[in-house]
């Protein structure tokens, strides 16, 4: 089934349940919460549901492969290139809903902090940061929820940021060999950080940046590659960013608030995509209850309306995958319908 969403000049056809996961049974009942990215080879990296397994399709769904790892989630998937080889970097916030004997969902948390670890793409450790040491770390916990590179094939410094969303809300910074430089928390730019879901390096423009979704204050902010606040971006129009993407001028905001948000370079609002104001105010949303208050798949899942969109990213054709946060997961993807 598919549906279009969208205005004049931004329509896309709604494809429904567009991966084939495997072992679909357990993926059924696992809390779907990870990111995705798309390879060189047009390949959709993702995570699986319930197992701690990366997942690979091709553009049209098809399983192609995965791998296991010692993940609790693949909460933010990063491609990056180097050397003319690929890596995934994936944030690892530590913690995950599983389903309980009694049917409720309860956090399967990690003994130790969240991880951030890299992979080539046959699934073999690459690298890893080890947790910053910032003072918030004496009593805190590391939960990094999203990793961005700034990479050299692109005339970038090597740097990497993490995105601890999760845990003390602090954006860090490391060099390309995972010596740590410094943090963020906000505090330098509009004010305190409050959940920094995401990190991206946008690079639509001569100078890149980079973009942090400051998802519970409605906003993002945005810095320079050298730590220094340049603006905010989205507070009358932006109610819980949480990923991004890029193609041609534009930027895409996935909000987890039920909606994309297409910006253009003057960071603007284009439109809204498959908006659903009404599906975050559903009780035990982004899931259903059932009699005893567990959680259950949401019953009320729209063709072309969005539930709970977290993972996010683009082709080179200019589509659009998005992963939503719900038992069982639901995986989208927007094609851009011909004008």
């Amino acid at each position: 089934m598919s549906a279009k969403v969208g205005e004049d000049g931004q329509i896309y056809d709604w494809l429904e349940d567009w991966a084939e996961l495997p072992a679909p049974e357990q993926a059924s009942i696992g809390w779907a919460h990870h990111g995705l990215a798309v390879t060189r080879a047009g390949e959709i990296v993702g995570f699986h549901p319930e197992r701690p397994d990366v997942v690979a399709f091709d553009s049209k769904g098809q399983f192609l492969r995965s791998w296991p790892t010692s993940l609790k989630e693949g909460h933010g998937i990063t491609v990056v290139e180097e050397g003319g080889r690929e890596y995934l970097w994936i944030a690892d916030p530590g913690s995950k809903m599983r389903k309980a004997p009694n049917g409720a969902y309860e956090p399967d948390v990690a003994v130790e902090q969240g991880q951030v670890m890299k992979f080539d793409l046959a699934g073999l450790e690459a690298g890893r940061l080890a947790r910053p040491p910032h003072t918030a770390y004496e009593n805190g916990r590391f939960a990094p929820t999203s990793v961005a590179v700034d990479e050299v094939r692109h005339g970038g410094s090597g740097d990497i940021w993490v995105a601890d969303g999760y845990g003390e809300s602090l954006v860090h910074r490391y060099r390309h060999d995972g010596t740590y430089i410094s943090s963020l928390s906000g505090e330098e730019g509009a004010g305190r950080f409050k959940c920094p879901h995401a990190v991206f390096i946008d690079r639509r423009r001569a100078e890149s940046e980079l973009w942090v979704a400051d998802r519970e204050n409605g906003r993002v902010q945005v810095y320079r590659l050298d730590g220094s606040f340049l603006r905010v971006v989205g507070e009358p129009f932006l109610n819980s960013p949480s990923a991004f993407a890029s193609y041609g001028e534009k930027l895409v905001v996935a909000e987890l608030r039920a909606r994309l948000a297409i910006l253009d370079l003057e960071d603007q609002l284009v439109c809204y995509l498959g908006e659903n104001g009404e599906a975050w105010k559903q009780p035990g949303w982004p899931n259903g209850v059932d009699e005893l208050q567990h959680p259950v798949r949401m019953p009320h899942l729209h063709q072309g309306r969005f539930n709970s969109p977290h993972g996010l990213t683009v082709d080179t054709d200019g589509n659009l995958y998005v992963a939503e946060w719900l038992i069982g997961g639901r995986m989208i993807k927007l094609t851009p319908a011909p004008r």
